[in-house]
């Protein structure tokens, strides 16, 4: 009897152990470490080809840290010496160049280091989803979101495997929208201050996601006057923090080039890779500096910005002269931001497999965010704005799976949530307090 007490008693100790780490963000963020690092090792994705003369280790972002830990200065995205470069925002570069100082350059050891960083991003990125989701949702919701992001290979795959700054843009992405969501609880300076420094440190990384800066900011604004709480004075200390962090590197772009940049350069050059003679809606790679003997040739003998001015015009030659085509050009690629991009592979059947899960999700969370937006839930808008922004330079460019990926923690959550409302009954729906039915 002693015996099945004790078991008893210890079983219980389990299960309200585990209930504590089940329903515990922290802990789910340090179980989504121990994968994403254990993966790392177990998976040997720290082993980077050397035949490519190392460009899969980190492409352009590893090819500028290389040259700022060679001594050559922020230049040179694509290999060889190609001068001063706005190619890219400089803090992952500037991240990669320390690493490799620390450990060498295009090593093993900066390789492992540089995923484990990125690893934790995405852990810790468990612990935002968390609070987003139970503020908007529920605590069920909350916990299997994070979960979710803690589990799913899909989110796996990127922090361990590519040297980018994907992981670290979900990271800064989903704060933004918790400071965001909280702004209208909060008084004081310091949450506008958290405002606008994760927006500047976000601009100086992924610079794409500034498209939704002035929704984020102008959603927080409205719910706080809703409660007849001024922003004002909050709104300019965020811009002036803001501005505090990119100004540096605008001054570093005008000394450097002689000319304003705001921040990076190349959307000129990227607009071609998805317009001109043969283009079908996907990226087309070959016309790309690094595939291309010629195009390398140019950039070399041009400089950068012409170079990138010579391609921006080749694409709006191409889009004025048929803004139809240019349109459909944009559905496909609306279609393969949602439903991931045809490939080629071997077998064949497996991009069709990941795709249709690929568009499984996307639909998911479309119904979560329509559902969510129905039920008025606190900060659906918000999420809305993010899912209609975001991807728009996308469609007129191009769409690869890893530019969704920072918007992969929201879509998470709605998706979840669309799944937990599945089986619920709804009621007759009204218009105006009026049935339909």
């Amino acid at each position: 009897m002693e015996s099945r007490s004790a078991t008893e008693t210890n079983s219980a100790q389990v299960r309200n152990a585990w209930a504590r780490i089940r329903n515990s963000p922290r802990w789910i963020a340090a179980i989504a470490l121990l994968l994403r690092v254990g993966w790392i090792i177990v998976g040997h994705t720290y082993k980077f080809k050397a035949t490519d003369d190392n460009f899969s280790f980190g492409w352009e972002m590893g090819r500028i840290g290389a040259s700022l830990a060679s001594g050559h200065g922020f230049s040179s995205p694509f290999g060889p010496a190609t001068g001063p470069t706005a190619w890219e925002p400089p803090l992952y570069p500037y991240l990669t160049a320390g690493i490799f100082l620390l450990f060498g350059i295009y090593s093993k050891a900066s390789a492992f280091v540089l995923l484990t960083l990125n690893s934790i991003f995405s852990a810790l990125t468990c612990i935002p989803i968390f609070l987003i989701a139970r503020r908007l949702f529920s605590e069920k919701v909350a916990t299997v979101s994070a979960w979710a992001w803690a589990l799913l290979p899909n989110i796996i795959f990127w922090c361990t495997r590519a040297i980018w700054e994907t992981s670290l843009a979900a990271l800064l992405l989903t704060t933004i929208i918790w400071v965001a969501l909280t702004l209208e609880d909060r008084d004081g300076w310091m949450p506008w201050f958290e405002f606008g420094l994760l927006w500047g440190i976000t601009a100086l990384s992924s610079t794409s996601l500034l498209s939704f800066l002035p929704a984020a900011g102008l959603w927080a604004w409205y719910r706080r006057a809703r409660r007849g709480k001024r922003s004002l004075t909050g709104v300019a200390l965020a811009s002036v923090v803001f501005f505090a962090c990119i100004t540096p590197w605008l001054v570093r772009n005008y000394q450097t080039f002689g000319k304003f940049i705001f921040i990076r350069d190349n959307l000129g050059a990227e607009l071609r890779l998805g317009n001109g003679p043969g283009a079908d809606g996907t990226l087309m790679l070959h016309l790309d500096a690094t595939h291309d003997v010629n195009a390398m040739r140019q950039f070399q003998s041009m400089g950068e910005l012409p170079y990138i001015a010579m391609r921006r015009r080749q694409a709006l030659d191409f889009i004025e002269a048929d803004y139809a085509r240019f349109v459909r050009l944009c559905v496909k690629r609306f279609i393969y931001f949602w439903a991931g991009p045809p490939k080629a592979t071997q077998p064949r059947w497996m991009n069709a497999m990941k795709n249709s899960l690929f568009l499984a999700w996307s639909v998911l969370m479309f119904w979560g965010l329509a559902r969510a937006l129905r039920l008025r839930k606190p900060g659906a808008w918000l999420l809305f704005w993010l899912v209609l922004l975001y991807p728009a330079v996308y469609y007129a460019v191009y769409s690869i799976p890893r530019y969704r990926h920072p918007i992969e923690p929201e879509m998470a959550m709605l998706a979840v949530f669309a799944l937990s409302e599945g089986g619920k009954r709804t009621g007759p729906r009204t218009w105006n307090g009026k049935s339909l039915l």
